[in-house]
C-alpha cells in the first residue's frame, strides 16, 4: 500500500513478520567516544540508579558511549582519567582525526561473518549518537561545526556486508539529543527531554539525515533515540520510510512530547511506532505489543576498555535472558561495543559464538516461534521452564540442567501418543501424565548446553492459566 503523511495511514504499519520471526539482532555502537573507550562505572545503569541516583549515574556514567557528557563534571573520574591520559587541553572533537585513522582498519566482512555465525537477523548501527558525529559522509553538514562527519562510508559499508549474509540493516541516530548543538551538560533526570535540540534548522537538519539515510541504505529498521523535535512532521518521515521499504520497522522512541514513561529503561513512546525498546530491562509477562530489549554484553554500549569477565555476561546468561524475552514476544538487541579499529573485544565475541552455536541446535525453538498461553512454569525441582510455539507445535525450553533424567513440568497437558523430542539429541522422549503435570524422561548422558528445548507434537489438549 502507499503510505501517506497522515497518524490514520502509518498507523496501519505493523512490526512485519520478519522482525517477529528472527528474534536477534546485534547493536553496534561505534563512534569518537570509542577512541578513549572509557567509564567510571561498571554497574548496570537500572542498578547504578535505584542504588546511588540519578547524580551518582550521570557524573559516573556505566555508558562509555556518554563520555563527552560526564566529561563535562570538572570534579568527576571521566575529566580526571581524561586529563590523565590525554592531556587538560585535548578536546573531544580532538578524537576526531584519531578514529577516522583507525576506522580505516575496519573490515566490515569480519563482523558481517562474526554476526552472521551468532545467528542474529538483523544489526542496528550507531549512524549518529547523542556526541552529533556522522558514521557516513554526508551531504547534510552539522549545523555549527563543518567535516564532523566520517570520510568513509561506514554506515554503507556495512550494509553491503551484512547483506551478502542474509542479515537485515538497521540505523539508529538520535534525533532530539544532539551535543555539538546543545552543549549543556546533563546532570539531572529531566534535563534528557529539556536539552533537546527544538530549533526549526534542527528539525529540517534531522529530516534530511533520515532522508539521506533512506535513500542510500535504505535500512528495514528505525531506531531513534531520545525522541525527537517537537515540529517535527513524524508522520511525513514515516509514510517517506515505510513507502521506500514497506517491511521494514520502526521503534518507539520518535516521541515528541514529554510523558511519564511506561516503565523505568523506556522513553516516552511516539504516536506510532512497531515495536516498544526497554532498556536494560524486560517484561514480566507476555505483551501484546511487539517489543525488544536492548542492552550490552557490559554496563556499556560503547566500548570500555576496563571491561572484563567480571563485567561482561557470560553467554549461558545471555542465551537464558535469551529465551525469556522470546518467551513474552520480545527480540533481544544484543549490543557489541567495538575499539576505534573496528575490532571487537575477544570476550564479546565468545559471548556471540556461544550464542550462536546454541542457536545451531536449538534455533527452531526460537525463531519463527510465537508466544504460547503463557510465558513461563518451573520443574518440580525448581527449574525454570519457558514456552514458546510455532503452529501446532510446542516448545518447553529448561533454564537449566536437570540433576535428574525425569523433570516434571507443571500445567502441561499433552496429547496422548504425542511425539517428544529434546533438540540436539536423537530419538523421541519417554514421557507420561501424572494430573496436570508431565513427566518426561530425559537422555541419561546430556549434553552441556545453558538451556534444553522440548519439542512437543502436537500442542496441549487442555490449556490451563496457573503460571
Amino acid at each position: 500500500m502507499k503510505y501517506t503523511a497522515t497518524l490514520e495511514s502509518i498507523r496501519q504499519h505493523r512490526a512485519p513478520d520478519w522482525y517477529h520471526d528472527c528474534k536477534l539482532g546485534i547493536f553496534i555502537t561505534w563512534g569518537l567516544f570509542s577512541v578513549p573507550g572509557w567509564a567510571a562505572s561498571r554497574e548496570e545503569p537500572p542498578r547504578l540508579v535505584l542504588e546511588r541516583g540519578f547524580d551518582a549515574y550521570f557524573r559516573e556514567n556505566p555508558y562509555a558511549e556518554w563520555y563527552l557528557n560526564t566529561l563535562k563534571f570538572e570534579d568527576g573520574p571521566t575529566r580526571a582519567y581524561h586529563d590523565r591520559t590525554f592531556g587538560a587541553g585535548f578536546a573531544y572533537e580532538d578524537f576526531q582525526p584519531i578514529f577516522e585513522a583507525e576506522s580505516r582498519k575496519w573490515n566490515p566482512a569480519e563482523w558481517s561473518d562474526l554476526f552472521r555465525k551468532a545467528g542474529a537477523g538483523y544489526v542496528v548501527l550507531t549512524a549518529k549518537h547523542a556526541d552529533g558525529y556522522l558514521l557516513w559522509p554526508s551531504t547534510v553538514g552539522n549545523l555549527k561545526r563543518p567535516g564532523y562527519f566520517s570520510k568513509r562510508d561506514l554506515v554503507g559499508e556495512l550494509a553491503a556486508a551484512v547483506r551478502t549474509q542474509n542479515i537485515r540493516m538497521g540505523i539508529y541516530y538520535s534525533g532530539g539529543m544532539d551535543w555539538s548543538l546543545n552543549p549543556e551538560r546533563i546532570d539531572a533526570f529531566h534535563k534528557i527531554y529539556s536539552t533537546i535540540v527544538q530549533a526549526p534548522e534542527h528539525v529540517a537538519y534531522a529530516n534530511a539525515h533520515w532522508r539521506e539515510l533512506i535513500d542510500r541504505c535504505h535500512p528495514s529498521v528505525m531506531w531513534g533515540d531520545i525522541m525527537y523535535p517537537a515540529a517535527a512532521n513524524i508522520p511525513e518521515l514515516f509514510a517517506y520510510f515505510y513507502n521506500s521499504v514497506p517491511d521494514g520497522a520502526i521503534n518507539d522512541r520518535f516521541g515528541t512530547e514529554f510523558s511519564i514513561p511506561l516503565r523505568p529503561g523506556m522513553n516516552p513512546p511516539g504516536v506510532h511506532y512497531d515495536f516498544l525498546t526497554p532498556e536494560y530491562s524486560s517484561f514480566d509477562d507476555i505483551q501484546e505489543e511487539k517489543w525488544e530489549t536492548c542492552r550490552g554484553i557490559g554496563a556499556s554500549f560503547g566500548y570500555n576498555r576496563d571491561d572484563d569477565e567480571t563485567s561482561y555476561m557470560s553467554a549461558a546468561a545471555v542465551i537464558r535472558m535469551f529465551v525469556d524475552i522470546v518467551s513474552k514476544n520480545g527480540n533481544l538487541l544484543l549490543n557489541v561495543g567495538p575499539r576505534a579499529d573496528g575490532s571487537i573485544h575477544q570476550l564479546q565475541q565468545d559471548c556471540l559464538l556461544g550464542l550462536g552455536a546454541w542457536l545451531e541446535i536449538n534455533g527452531e525453538a526460537i525463531r519463527g516461534t510465537r508466544p504460547w498461553i503463557r510465558a513461563a512454569t518451573t520443574t518440580a525441582d525448581g527449574i525454570a521452564v519457558r514456552f514458546t510455539q510455532k503452529r501446532d507445535t510446542l516448545y518447553a525450553i529448561l533454564l537449566g540442567r536437570p540433576k535428574v533424567p525425569e523433570v516434571r513440568i507443571s500445567n502441561v497437558t499433552a496429547v496422548p501418543g504425542s511425539p517428544m523430542h529434546l533438540l540436539g539429541v536423537k530419538g523421541n522422549l519417554e514421557w507420561s501424565q501424572n494430573g496436570e503435570d508431565l513427566e518426561v524422561r530425559l537422555p541419561s548422558i546430556l549434553p552441556e548446553q545453558a538451556a534444553y528445548a522440548i519439542r512437543l507434537m502436537p500442542t496441549i489438549t487442555r490449556q490451563t492459566s496457573a503460571a
